[in-house]
């Protein structure tokens, strides 16, 4: 009994590594974040500098509450156009969470920006960066430590990261864009687990449009679809209103997966808050009490009496 019990959980920790790191499907892959919108140049490139200001963005998620070992990811992302000549820069920090592993990964955005017309704008992306591994062992409850695949803990096992992106957007009204975050191919394990698992390329499609309902009211819906060699298509679809410019109120779907809601608020010009809950609709939802995501936006906009930024993207 001991051995089928100790067999059990070391099937279950793998197939947790597998959910949160990026090794074997698209809802397996990089993390997922409901409020993805609202930092979206961790999924593409070309964003950065496309609000027109210093942006700082922090993105928390708690995944699948209740669950041992359990996902948990921390985003943190800045990013701001540079002179006059349609250049951005940014840079991301995600660290995961999940059983015995963490996993970082620190990547700069460049942006290039073309205007097509007066309110056209047209941005390819690049991102460049590195990933680094770990895995502790130890945190395992395991019968025989001796067996090859736990004799040694993973310790900072680094990978380099690239990925590229085009962003293509009219005024505050519509956008679509097209990224793969990471489009190097990547062996973990390979040293020590017989059954070699590989990073793949990622690629990502976002596309929304606002309509101005009245002068107080304007509706966004939003897709975001994502693909991978050897896994099924994923497809988040949402729907965002947004009251007076301040208030956020949303539904989303993730296929398959999940079902949404979630809450922002715009405090000043500056600040935005938010926060979104994910009731799980697989058979895995019979186990934990849903997911949890905290955000935070602060920008250096221009100070103006009353003024708030009407962007919805």
């Amino acid at each position: 009994m001991k051995t089928i019990i100790n067999n059990y959980k070391r099937t279950v920790f793998f197939i947790l590594l597998g959910i949160s790191l990026p090794f074997l499907s698209w809802s397996q892959q990089d993390s997922e974040y409901t409020q993805y919108m609202y930092n979206t140049v961790t999924v593409n490139p070309a964003y950065a500098g496309n609000r027109g200001v210093l942006s700082f963005n922090s993105l928390y998620r708690s995944q699948w509450t209740g669950l041992n070992g359990a996902p948990n990811s921390l985003t943190f992302s800045v990013n701001s156009p540079i002179g006059e000549r349609g250049v951005g820069l940014g840079l991301s920090v995600i660290h995961d969470e999940v059983g015995p592993s963490t996993e970082s990964n620190i990547t700069v955005d460049f942006s290039y920006t073309i205007p097509l017309n007066l309110k056209t704008k047209l941005s390819f992306g690049l991102k460049g960066g590195i990933n680094l591994l770990n895995v502790d062992f130890g945190k395992l409850d395991i019968r025989d430590r001796s067996e090859l695949e736990f004799s040694q803990n993973i310790e900072n096992r680094f990978s380099p990261n690239t990925g590229l992106g085009v962003y293509l957007h009219f005024d505050d009204r519509w956008y679509i864009g097209l990224s793969s975050p990471n489009i190097l191919s990547t062996d973990h394990y390979d040293d020590a687990i017989s059954s070699t698992a590989s990073e793949k390329a990622h690629f990502y499609l976002i596309s929304g449009y606002v309509f101005e309902i009245n002068r107080g009211l304007k509706f966004k819906p939003a897709i975001l679809t994502k693909a991978v060699k050897g896994a099924p298509l994923a497809f988040d679809a949402s729907a965002n209103f947004l009251f007076n410019e301040r208030f956020t109120l949303g539904l989303s779907y993730r296929l398959d997966a999940a079902v949404s809601a979630l809450v922002g608020f715009q405090i000043n010009n500056r600040f935005m808050l938010g926060y979104s809950y994910d009731y799980d609709t697989t058979e895995l939802g019979n186990y934990n009490s849903g997911s949890h995501d905290f955000f935070l936006r602060f920008e250096f906009t221009k100070k103006t009496i009353n003024s708030i930024n009407p962007r919805f993207f």
